[in-house]
């Protein structure tokens, strides 16, 4: 197994792939492949990398530069002055010998190479894909904590009305229109902080076109301070409405969704003056 795996590391598999070996060469390897099928897997993993190295750097020639490709490759094939005739083993009683055969040491090298930088564009983009997906996931979890740690100071902001005397808590009574309804408000004239008791909430259910809107009296003038919802969607146990200093009463009207500038009386659904 030792011999193997140095078979697989000295290059030869690299350059069988790119076809630049000697008939011998390709011989021995294919042979080797039959016998390891080991040999066979790493083969088969140098030619996927090698094809996705070739097509993510791949160039489209220009038409000019085929165009003198194809002549130039014409040219050569139809002058027979190309081919030269081989030649006798023997001229004038001289036995010619055979050119040494030159090293495959740089062919090798370079496959090697060749190799280690298709692999290694392959991890640099693995990497870079796990990078991204990681800064999702940090995005993810930063928006969670984010969520987290509003839900944790709305919860210190409803714990501040027990605890806070200067909080008034103001029961509205329900109106002709709504006569079982009733909101509590808890108001701190100190701070300005106006919020409305979700947990306590006795209102009809609104549609999807209407809110509630709470309103404040100030100087014998309605002032808006926000708007709610009676649903699941709006079931915070304390909603924070617009902040107020001097109020001489407070009172809630069904309006169109969003709010609307000045109440509308005939929807007034619960009111209370201090």
């Amino acid at each position: 197994m030792k011999d193997v795996q140095s078979y697989m590391e000295s290059g030869i598999l690299e350059l069988y792939v790119l076809g630049d070996v000697t008939p011998q060469e390709k011989l021995q390897v294919e042979e080797m492949i039959a016998a390891h099928p080991v040999i066979k897997v790493e083969v088969d993993a140098i030619e996927h990398v090698i094809e996705r190295y070739a097509l993510e750097h791949a160039v489209e020639p220009s038409e000019k530069q085929r165009n003198r490709i194809l002549n130039s490759t014409v040219t050569y094939l139809g002058d027979d002055s190309n081919f030269k005739p081989a030649k006798s083993q023997r001229e004038d009683n001289i036995v010619y010998m055979p050119a040494p055969k030159p090293t495959n040491f740089y062919k090798y090298a370079f496959a090697a190479s060749l190799a280690l930088l298709a692999a290694a564009t392959w991890a640099l983009y693995n990497t870079r894909t796990k990078l991204e997906q990681s800064n999702l996931q940090i995005i993810a979890l930063t928006e969670q904590n984010q969520k987290f740690a509003n839900r944790v100071n709305l919860k210190d902001e409803e714990l501040n009305v027990f605890r806070d005397p200067s909080f008034k808590m103001v029961k509205l009574k329900g109106t002709p229109k709504a006569p079982n309804a009733g909101v509590t408000v808890a108001w701190n004239p100190v701070n300005k902080k106006v919020m409305i008791d979700m947990t306590d909430l006795n209102l009809p259910e609104n549609d999807q076109n209407h809110q509630y809107q709470l309103w404040a009296m100030v100087g014998g003038k309605p002032v808006g301070l926000g708007v709610f919802d009676k649903t699941a969607a709006d079931s915070t146990d304390m909603k924070i409405m617009q902040p107020v200093e001097l109020a001489q009463g407070f009172a809630v009207t069904l309006e169109p969704r969003g709010g609307s500038t000045n109440p509308t009386m005939d929807e007034m659904v619960v009111i209370k003056m201090l």
